[in-house]
């Protein structure tokens, strides 16, 4: 079973303050006419001591960001470059956010509070610095979602109406606005690292890297890997497997991010940031989440291919500090990872027992083809073949050797499985908007939460830490 994050006192520990002034510069949050708490997390605030604030406190801290006790004393917004569709861009950072508190949780790990919608930085351009409520309620929807399908995601922590009117070029104007904090294990992304490449800016480089291992720690490189004791090298390790796992667990979620730039990927190898995303209506490889993704570019099927890609640009800024070889040796492990996943965690979601590499790539295959010529939705087929139930001929055949795992929740037992359409999303956005009927997004999420408990928690390999 799937359990509530474990309950922790509140242990601040700014340890971003070392790197600060490089990393990012202050910023003033903007000063909003209203607050209106519209969604708290109350299972996360648990698991890093903020779950005894009542309400005006919360507000306090998550609309108007009053710094918490012996915390970041100043918001931070990032500085970073990033391949925007594969084109770099040297004019971006935290447009719209901020990194507003560290802290660890039961277990150690740090914990990093950052806003989504909380004003205009010196990286917002032409940009309001806002973000719309619907944007918020969408965030919601996907980390919730993605969390109870075991996808290694950032948590939304907070949404609180902020009494604005925006216009939006993508949303009917005027436009309903929100403050959004997330809470995540860090807020450092690929392009950080190439900002300092671009820069030349070694020194700083290293203790990013240092920063990195310290505080996201992770298996070391095989023995046999080529510079397996150099930081860089052992960095680079650590995220191919990450993100491999991540666009393995995408996959198997049937969930397309939309946006896969350089600028979007944690280091820490947590999915963030949702904008266009998109759960899949069929098994279509071509599918894509952002209108504007003209050329396919993210289409689902892509995905791996991106997050490869995208860890060749870490390779890249990395030879600041280390020698290719190495790298491009960390590099070709991803294939492989990435397949190991893949069957890892559509065993654990199907609810069968692994039977090895080929046997489970032989069942992944089967069950792609037959989505595919179906036109089946993944949710329905996961949720219809639980355990090898209701299989018939070819799928039948190749289930035949895989044990299912004991399902005991109640939710197997139910009508149809929890789904985030794009047109079940629409439908929760239009009480909101039309009736200002809140009720329909918090059953939603009740209903999330118990699919979740009802998957328990994806098998991880040893040593990967999220």
């Amino acid at each position: 079973m799937q359990s509530d994050p474990q309950a922790a006192q509140y242990r601040p520990d700014p340890a971003i303050m070392e790197l600060a002034e490089w990393l990012g510069d202050p910023v003033e949050p903007a000063p909003f006419p209203q607050a209106t708490l519209r969604f708290r997390n109350h299972r996360w605030a648990s698991a890093i001591g903020l779950d005894a604030l009542d309400d005006e406190q919360w507000i306090a801290h998550f609309a108007r960001f009053e710094p918490l006790p012996d915390n970041v004393p100043h918001p931070l917004a990032l500085k970073y470059h990033g391949h925007q569709f594969r084109v770099y861009n040297p004019e971006i950072g935290d447009g719209r956010g901020f990194l507003f508190a560290q802290m660890r949780d039961a277990q150690g790990r740090l914990l990093d509070l950052g806003t989504k919608g909380s004003g205009t930085t010196p990286y917002s351009r032409t940009a309001d610095g806002r973000l719309t409520l619907k944007g918020g309620v969408r965030e919601v929807l996907a980390t919730e979602m993605l969390e109870a399908l075991g996808v290694n995601t950032s948590k939304t922590f907070s949404l609180v109406e902020t009494g604005e009117d925006l216009f939006r070029s993508d949303e009917p104007s005027p436009a309903r606005s929100a403050v959004m904090v997330r809470l995540s294990h860090g807020h450092i992304r690929i392009g950080t690292f190439q900002r300092l490449l671009a820069l030349q800016e070694r020194d700083h480089m290293e203790a990013l890297v240092n920063y990195c291992l310290g505080q996201f720690p992770g298996p070391m490189p095989p023995a046999d890997a080529p510079g397996r004791d150099e930081p860089a090298v052992i960095l680079l390790h650590q995220v191919v497997e990450r993100l491999a796992d991540l666009a393995a667990s995408w996959m198997v979620a049937g969930f397309v991010h939309g946006v896969l730039n350089t600028d979007n990927m944690n280091i820490s190898g947590e999915s963030f940031d949702y904008g266009p995303w998109r759960w899949l209506p069929a098994w279509d490889p071509g599918f894509t989440a952002a209108y504007f993704d003209q050329s396919g570019l993210y289409a689902f099927g892509r995905q791996p291919e991106a997050l490869h890609w995208n860890c060749g640009q870490l390779a890249v800024a990395l030879r600041l500090l280390a020698e290719t070889e190495p790298l491009l040796a960390a590099m070709n492990r991803f294939g492989e990872l990435y397949m190991a996943a893949i069957s890892r965690r559509w065993c654990w979601r199907l609810g069968v027992q692994s039977r090895g590499p080929e046997a489970d790539t032989q069942l992944v295959g089967t069950c792609e083809r037959i989505m595919r010529e179906k036109g089946q939705q993944p949710d329905a087929f996961f949720f219809a073949h639980r355990g090898g139930r209701a299989a018939s001929g070819e799928l039948s055949d190749v289930l035949a050797n895989h044990c299912p795992v004991e399902d005991t929740h109640p939710y197997w037992q139910d009508d149809t499985p929890q789904s985030m359409l794009i047109d079940e999303m629409e439908t929760l956005w239009s009480a909101i908007d039309e009736r200002d009927d809140w009720q329909p997004l918090y059953n939603t999420i009740a209903a999330i939460r118990r699919m979740g408990e009802a998957h328990g928690t994806p098998p991880t390999p040893a040593g990967l830490v999220f």
